[in-house]
């Protein structure tokens, strides 16, 4: 007699997750509300779904309150969770996906949705938060994309990012995305042979950087450009243009004095030899001057 089969049949997706997407911040039959962002928002929820769908959620509701002489008690706590440092909008996306496997996003938030899935533990959301980013980035966020990009590890889309400013570097620039930017990645950006921009108008560019970047950290600009300065193309500069960048270097001290006199030896020895190779050879966007001729065979 053949003993008995089994087999586990799937039913429709779609209307399993139809009907999940109603519970997503209905109070009926919650049993854990938030309180999100400055706005103070309620957001109801359902503690199975979020334990079972995140372990640092399951950790928070696991939790006694605070407060709670009862360190026995069996019943979790209730709520309600103080959120304040995530915008209503961000955390009912980061809910959604915990119901439904699935994220509604925009252009607003999907950087803030990163964050959160990073946060959270969630590799999934995270890996659609990305995809997100990559299709849709802009001038305006493609520096705020970089940043968070390198701030969380995401590989591919930092790649992705440096590609689309080497496309399109001279909008970028000036941006209030670039201005914003940390040293260590617009260091990383200006070592990219690709820059579509001229290296006048990238000193010019990084120097407006600096001077934001020191009245946030209240900090002296030759201290806070210390890293990226080291990777402007100076040699590639005509001798009238560095002497108008004297000029305005006796006001900000954004460069050291020895980066310049290298760019005048260079000149003087009509060769780039004394100076890192990498720092005589053109970008994508360097306007030719006379004397880039002598910086061979550094030049591309």
């Amino acid at each position: 007699m053949a003993g008995p089969c089994s087999a586990r049949l799937q039913g429709d997706v779609a209307a399993f997750t139809a009907a999940l997407r109603t519970l997503v911040n209905n109070p009926q039959f919650s049993d854990v509300m938030f309180v999100v962002g400055q706005e103070q928002q309620k957001v109801f929820a359902h503690r199975c779904v979020l334990a079972c769908r995140c372990q640092a959620f399951r950790g928070m509701l696991s939790q006694a309150p605070v407060g709670s002489q009862d360190f026995s008690s069996s019943v979790p706590p209730q709520g309600p969770f103080i959120l304040g440092n995530v915008q209503p909008e961000v955390f009912l996306a980061v809910i959604e996906f915990l119901y439904t496997n699935s994220v509604t996003l925009n252009s607003h938030i999907a950087l803030e949705v990163l964050t959160s899935s990073v946060e959270y533990g969630l590799q999934d959301l995270c890996k659609l938060c990305v995809k997100f980013i990559k299709d849709t980035l802009s001038v305006e966020q493609v520096c705020e994309a970089l940043q968070a990009a390198v701030t969380y590890g995401q590989v591919d889309l930092q790649q992705h990012c440096l590609a689309f400013i080497e496309g399109c570097t001279a909008a970028v620039v000036r941006t209030q995305g670039f201005r914003e930017l940390s040293d260590v990645v617009l260091a990383r950006v200006l070592r990219s042979d690709r820059l579509a921009v001229d290296e006048l108008d990238l000193v010019q560019a990084v120097r407006e950087w600096a001077h934001v970047s020191s009245a946030v950290l209240e900090r002296p600009v030759p201290e806070v450009a210390a890293l990226p300065v080291r990777e402007l193309r100076l040699p590639l500069l005509a001798p009238s243009e560095l002497v108008t960048l004297e000029s305005y270097n006796q006001q900000d001290l954004l460069i050291p004095v020895e980066n310049i006199a290298a760019a005048w030896r260079a000149h003087a020895l009509k060769k780039g030899s004394g100076v890192p190779s990498h720092l005589c050879r053109p970008r994508r966007g360097t306007r030719p001057r006379d004397h880039h001729r002598h910086l061979e065979p550094h030049a591309k």
